[in-house]
């Protein structure tokens, strides 16, 4: 039963309780917001619902942190009927630039509002609520929702026009993958010559080079830990959809290439379930024999 609408204007929809949507989900509450949620498995989650338009009947605003195009589809699908022009849906996957354009389609032609709000940061980001998010779409709906935002993130972005921010997240993903498959073969590169791995660490720290990528993923690829915080196969498929934008743009991107093809490789290896730095796996224990 949906609650009157001016008892709502607590009420946040989180819908998709993975590594990102649950640590939002509980941060939402500890920052005061009455979250509503639902995933496809269920989970023992305060105020989980039964199905998504049970979650539009309770929530005007609506955040979407699933996978890829066919579920963000699938949740607008399970959700028209109940959205009304008090909506607003945040599409938060990474689904490029026509999964996002086509999402947005759907959602206005229901009459709600809809924004392209992609985000960056891993599991540990979300637990401590220094997510950032990328905003494409209406600047007064950004408005309305900005305050749910900050209270998962450490920074908001308003790129521009829907698809706008979809397409630099897809960018940004490109240079994150490409950082973990130079620094895999680096450390393979430098392991064989015998250098000590803090070594390696150490002078990383103190050149140009260094990013945030590096900080976070040489200790796990040097302790062979690949407990996913952005697993590999989710990297794989923003490397496909930079992939596509290229050839939709007509841009040559040799560099992305190459790694597409290490990356498959090694999901087809089944570690698609791990961190991305797990590309370093094809250099470690006689794997890439």
């Amino acid at each position: 039963m949906a609650q009157p609408r001016n008892s709502r204007s607590k009420n946040i929809g989180v819908i998709g309780l993975g590594i990102i949507g649950s640590r939002v989900a509980a941060n939402l509450r500890h920052e005061g917001w009455n979250a509503f949620v639902w995933n496809r498995t269920a989970k023992p989650a305060p105020n989980f619902l039964g199905s998504p338009a049970e979650v539009a009947q309770m929530c005007d605003i609506i955040q979407l942190f699933v996978a890829d195009a066919d579920a963000t589809m699938e949740m607008i699908e399970a959700m028209k009927d109940a959205l009304t022009p008090e909506h607003v849906i945040l599409c938060h996957g990474t689904i490029g630039l026509e999964g996002t354009l086509e999402a947005a389609r759907r959602v206005q032609q229901c009459g709600a509002q809809f924004l392209d709000a992609p985000f960056t940061g891993s599991r540990i980001a979300a637990e401590k609520r220094q997510l950032s998010y990328y905003i494409g779409g209406d600047e007064q709906t950004f408005q309305r929702v900005k305050p749910v935002l900050e209270a998962t993130s450490k920074s908001i972005v308003f790129i521009g026009s829907i698809g706008q921010a979809a397409v630099v997240k897809v960018a940004t993903n490109l240079i994150s993958a490409a950082t973990a498959q130079v620094l895999a073969e680096a450390l393979a590169i430098v392991s064989k010559a015998g250098v000590q791995p803090e070594k390696f660490i150490e002078a990383i720290e103190n050149n140009a080079m260094r990013s945030g990528v590096t900080d976070l993923k040489l200790p796990k690829m040097i302790a062979a830990d690949y407990e996913p915080h952005f697993s590999l196969k989710h990297m794989f498929k923003d490397v496909q959809l930079g992939i596509q934008l290229a050839n939709k743009f007509a841009v040559e991107i040799p560099a992305t290439g190459t790694v597409a093809g290490a990356m498959f490789n090694a999901v087809t290896r089944g570690w698609g379930e791990l961190d991305f730095a797990a590309v370093a796996k094809a250099y470690q224990n006689g794997a890439a024999q």
